[in-house]
């Protein structure tokens, strides 16, 4: 019997195999061991709400009205937003918004331009 990997989310010591995927019982994680390889790469692959890969400098559009959290107005659908930077953490876009300011995006509530 291989040894399967730990869980690249939690550490986990007890993950299965199912198919080609491998899974974590406790964090509920799935992943192949294509994307861990992939992963040592140190690269992060930031995908749109369509499924299209952003890159830094690219030029998105939100999805769907956002609230400002600490604030009274609300991001418009449709607003776009140009020269994105992507960062690590649970909002992957830092951007510049006219009007707005410096503000942190999830990928999920844009599409690419």
């Amino acid at each position: 019997m291989t040894e399967l990997p730990n869980c690249p989310k939690c550490q986990s010591e007890y993950t299965y195999e199912d198919g080609n995927m491998l899974i974590c019982p406790e964090c509920s994680h799935e992943w192949t061991l294509e994307s861990e390889a992939a992963a040592g790469d140190d690269n992060k692959i930031v995908k749109d709400a369509n499924g299209n890969i952003l890159t830094d400098g690219d030029t998105v559009t939100v999805i769907k009205d956002l609230k400002v959290k600490g604030s009274s107005s609300v991001l418009k659908i449709g607003t776009k937003v140009r020269n994105i930077r992507l960062v690590d953490g649970d909002h992957d876009i830092d951007c510049k918004i006219d009007g707005f300011g410096a503000m942190k995006l999830k990928s999920e509530f844009v599409k690419k331009a």
